[in-house]
């Protein structure tokens, strides 16, 4: 699975950001080979200089669906109104994802921990 993350650096009081941000989300939902989305308002930044104060990730089944869903009529939209409503304050990146369940953790961290018989 690969996604697109979006990091906005405008201030969470700009009000435009605000009312243009259900558009840009009705125009993202519509990218071919979009699977999900999260959006996370940043409400502290632990550590560095870089002040976002949202991050919007789209997921994709793979690069190649994320490539053809940017470069599709209705990506290339969706771009053009990001950069009008953020003014060109942000961050694009492209990342694989992988993930995994407590569950699964878990049953591994039981397995590692479980006293390992000696050969004989």
């Amino acid at each position: 699975m690969h996604k697109l993350v979006i990091l906005v650096e405008l201030p969470s009081n700009d009000t435009s950001f605000d009312e243009t941000w259900p558009q840009f989300l009705s125009l993202s939902e519509r990218m071919p080979g979009l699977i999900r989305e999260a959006t996370s308002r940043v409400e502290q930044v632990l550590y560095g200089r870089y002040q976002p104060f949202l991050m919007h990730e789209l997921f994709f089944d793979s690069l190649d669906a994320l490539q053809e869903a940017m470069a599709s009529p209705t990506g290339q939209e969706t771009g053009q109104l990001l950069q009008q409503m953020t003014r060109g304050k942000l961050t694009l990146l492209v990342s694989d994802h992988n993930e995994d369940d407590l569950e699964n953790i878990r049953k591994h961290r039981l397995q590692k921990d479980k006293p390992q018989e000696s050969p004989k």
